[in-house]
């Protein structure tokens, strides 16, 4: 199940820092990292499910909303909007996002290459898997 964990954060009065570390932090190891910036107002990204990968998403700037979203319909939400928390997310964790404010910048981090064969792209085929 999906986990908002709270990553450490090592306050300074000249600004403060944050950092992770490879399976100390979340429960895998880094192989890509990416991230969505410029999100037009009203636009939701994601939509997806991975069959094998894992996830960590921070929000370096702004806030946005991850809603996840079980195969009976069930809904979570989740509003991102510090630099020290980050929502892991299974594998088979169907998720979108949205809510995305101004100057909005979300860092991914996965557990996988790219992979087109990992995505599950259609909710009503991630509902019927056994």
């Amino acid at each position: 199940m999906e986990e908002l964990i709270e990553l450490p954060k090592i306050l300074d009065v000249r600004g403060n820092l944050t950092f992770m570390e490879n399976s100390r932090h979340f429960p895998f190891d880094i192989k890509r990292v990416y991230w969505t910036y410029d999100i037009p107002g009203g636009e939701i990204r994601g939509g997806h499910a991975f069959y094998t990968q894992q996830e960590l998403v921070v929000a370096l700037s702004g806030s946005f909303d991850i809603v996840v979203k079980d195969k009976d319909g069930t809904e979570r939400r989740y509003h991102l909007n510090r630099s020290y928390k980050g929502l892991y997310l299974p594998p088979l964790t169907w998720r979108h996002i949205e809510n995305f404010s101004t100057n909005s910048l979300s860092l991914h981090l996965n557990s996988g290459d790219f992979s087109e064969s990992d995505y599950i792209r259609d909710y009503e085929h991630f509902c019927n898997m056994a």
